[in-house]
């Protein structure tokens, strides 16, 4: 890799949150795509593909799995071995290779973004800094629960670094996403996605960011949905400092995903409509291949562009935000404010909080994690609870109609998504047979 065009004039990685909030000020979704590969080539050529996409769209960098658990030995092999990874091996690959990949692309008309999953993105952060990237995201807890089992301590003191290495490195242009409201996002209850969401940012904040983004997944109901983004909209405002820099990202579902084509499409036109409909800045898209293969470049541009091409549409028709203060707003307050009161430093507030239980999350197993909360889905296909455990929230969450999820229930709530969108997707083609059929 050491050779690959390193005669050419590195970029810069733009700036993220000036991109989207001059998109947003002309009405404009910033769609990115979740893309990442091991070949300095065919990464470049998925950004250049991602750049080229119709709207506007932030670059991505999806760094492989070794990486993200600083298994670089692993790292070296497969690469000497001519074997691909599942992302870009950006500590390993080195400065030199990254810029080749980066020359020409990425600037303030087309920000880039570096996606890890590690809790402890020290390297991460120190490496994309060597070549102009300032934008990244996880977070002390979403990346701990449940993608590690290190200590939430540990992963605590890691972020503090990273987040004061970014910051020393970049200054304002430094920009983090909290991972939070993606938490285990399947049969999480949006009141818990929401608090994480608003937390990490606190810690980000506290740290010296500038610049933060609000993450929500899109879940099971999308009314549920709309009165999450807006407690997170809402909350954010009550609780960040005024001089940080914000905005909200939704994520198309990421949970298992229809395996119709059809239905697939459906799921993603939905989280555009969502993004739009309550005022989200940017969207990060799924492809309608995630239920059979990795997805290529061409996957990744065909889900972009329809993407856009339904949130300007739905853009025209005006659709106000709703009221933001339903029960999602309160919960999520109150789960907020039970861990503000723990300690004035947030990160030795969130790790006393789950040492509490006043923060569980629902079928996680990390060590750290109390494990009393459990959540369903009701007739509605609304995530609710069935036990709060100690969380803050007990008086305000009726648990009576949640009976414990079997094994089997478990994974008939995991797979209702995919099912309700083949279902749609398969009437609506029996009616669209039907009125091609009428005279």
């Amino acid at each position: 890799m050491s050779g690959f065009l390193e005669s050419r004039t590195a970029g810069t990685g733009g700036d993220l949150g000036r991109f989207v909030r001059l998109s947003a000020k002309q009405r404009q979704l910033v769609v990115q795509p979740r893309m990442g590969f091991s070949d300095p080539v065919r990464m470049r050529r998925g950004l250049a593909a991602t750049r080229d996409a119709a709207g506007p769209t932030a670059g991505t960098l999806t760094l492989d799995s070794y990486t993200r658990n600083r298994d670089y030995a692993s790292v070296r092999r497969a690469l000497a071995a001519g074997e691909p990874l599942n992302g870009y091996p950006l500590v390993t690959a080195g400065p030199a290779v990254t810029r080749g990949v980066l020359a020409d692309l990425s600037g303030p008309d087309f920000p880039l973004q570096v996606r890890h999953g590690s809790p402890d993105p020290r390297d991460v952060v120190t490496a994309m800094l060597q070549v102009g990237l300032t934008a990244t995201e996880g977070g002390p807890i979403s990346y701990s629960l449940p993608y590690g089992r290190a200590p939430l301590a540990t992963s605590m003191a890691h972020w503090r670094e990273a987040c004061r290495t970014l910051v020393d490195g970049c200054g304002p242009a430094g920009h983090l996403e909290t991972f939070g409201g993606c938490l285990l996002g399947q049969l999480c209850p949006p009141a818990l996605l929401v608090a994480m969401s608003v937390l990490e940012a606190l810690f980000f904040a506290a740290e010296g960011v500038q610049s933060v983004s609000l993450s929500y997944a899109q879940q099971t109901n999308e009314e549920q949905d709309v009165e999450a983004i807006a407690a997170l909209r809402a909350l954010a405002g009550e609780f960040l400092p005024a001089g940080v820099d914000r905005h909200v990202v939704v994520y198309t579902y990421m949970g298992v995903f229809p395996r119709s084509r059809a239905g697939a499409q459906l799921l993603l036109e939905q989280s555009a409509r969502l993004a739009v409909r309550t005022g989200a800045e940017r969207l990060i898209v799924k492809t309608v291949a995630e239920a059979h293969k990795i997805p290529n470049i061409s996957d990744n541009v065909e889900a972009m562009e329809l993407a856009h091409e339904v949130a300007t549409g739905y853009a025209s028709e005006g659709v106000p935000e709703p009221a933001e203060r339903s029960g999602t707003y309160a919960e999520a307050r109150a789960l907020i404010l039970g861990v503000l009161h723990l300690h004035t430093d947030i990160g030795t507030a969130l790790l006393r909080a789950f040492e509490k239980g006043y923060l569980d999350v629902p079928f996680c197993l990390h060590p750290d994690n109390a494990g009393r909360s459990r959540s369903y889905l009701d007739a509605r296909g609304r995530l609710q609870w069935s036990a709060t455990g100690r969380m803050p929230i007990g008086a305000m969450v009726d648990t009576r109609g949640g009976a414990a999820l079997t094994s089997n229930g478990l994974l008939e709530a995991l797979s209702f998504v995919e099912h309700t969108f083949d279902r749609k997707a398969l009437e609506l083609r029996g009616r669209l047979a039907v009125s091609a059929g009428s005279p």
